[in-house]
């Protein structure tokens, strides 16, 4: 049973500027230590190992165990898609004095191409909706989302396999689901569908994480390939930046001195900021 003060303690655990930079380090799905998670949110361990404990016994992460070695991850989807709708929300609407939030230089590749926990978004991820949808492909609403006959026939030719999976555990997931991007605020295509769709452009090599960010760049084979297949516009991958150096971290900060932040809300409120690290 939902109960006010459940929504308002979770409200409060995603809220704490340290533990908001601890979730959005997991936001691409993988598994990290306390001591990366510190790192991320700019904390000393100790303090680290309190707000994991927090974020634990309250159902929004867990704890894997492999030899001496603890590692945190996000729950489950509904947690990153709560996360994801909190960034929209925050993207969206303008900051108390009323300017509105916007991001600096080093997020134009995680504006660009980037995990949304195990599917693809940002612009490319947009575009690539945007083309299945006017071709019939796919049909997106905020209701929800259909693959087509002619769009399985589509997927299947460029090498992805849209069957739906055998296995119970998979069939309780939603196959084909609209996801609102953050930062486009438009949708991408989420579900299994979305996860087999990102896991072939891995593994043909067509795009390639990059280490310790969501941030993924589209290979120079993925470039030509996607732009053949869903008739993009070659300018979408213009600017995007190697593959490889420093990559892109996601810090909240609070306080004046922030590097490259988003909005300047007087010093004292909590602000997003992007550094390379």
């Amino acid at each position: 049973m939902v109960t006010t003060s459940g929504v308002a303690g979770i409200a409060a655990l995603v809220g704490d500027p340290a533990r908001a930079n601890m979730l959005l380090a997991l936001m691409d799905g993988r598994a990290l230590t306390s001591t990366e998670l510190a790192r991320a949110a700019g904390i000393l361990p100790q303090t680290a190992s309190s707000h994991l404990a927090r974020l634990t016994d309250a159902g929004l992460l867990t704890v894997e165990r492999q030899g001496r070695h603890r590692y945190h991850r996000i729950t489950s989807l509904t947690v990153a898609r709560m996360l994801e709708g909190i960034m929209a929300v925050a993207a969206a609407h303008p900051g108390p004095r009323g300017v509105p939030l916007r991001t600096g230089p080093a997020d134009q590749d995680l504006r660009r191409a980037r995990t949304c926990y195990d599917h693809l978004a940002g612009q490319i991820a947009v575009a690539m909706a945007d083309r299945m949808v006017e071709r019939r492909h796919i049909d997106l609403s905020p209701d929800g989302g259909a693959l087509t006959e002619a769009g399985a026939a589509f997927l299947r030719d460029i090498g992805i396999e849209p069957a739906r999976p055998a296995s119970p555990s998979a069939r309780r997931r939603v196959f084909c689901r609209p996801c609102l991007d953050w930062s486009e605020r438009r949708f991408h295509i989420a579900g299994s569908l979305g996860m087999a769709m990102m896991a072939t452009y891995l593994a043909k090599d067509w795009m390639r994480r990059t280490a310790g960010s969501r941030t993924v760049t589209v290979t120079p084979a993925g470039r030509q390939a996607l732009t053949r297949a869903f008739d993009l516009d070659p300018e979408i991958f213009a600017r995007q930046g190697p593959s490889s150096g420093s990559s892109t971290v996601w810090r909240w900060a609070s306080g004046q001195g922030a590097e490259n932040r988003c909005d300047d809300l007087g010093g004292t409120s909590v602000v997003v900021a992007f550094e390379r690290q």
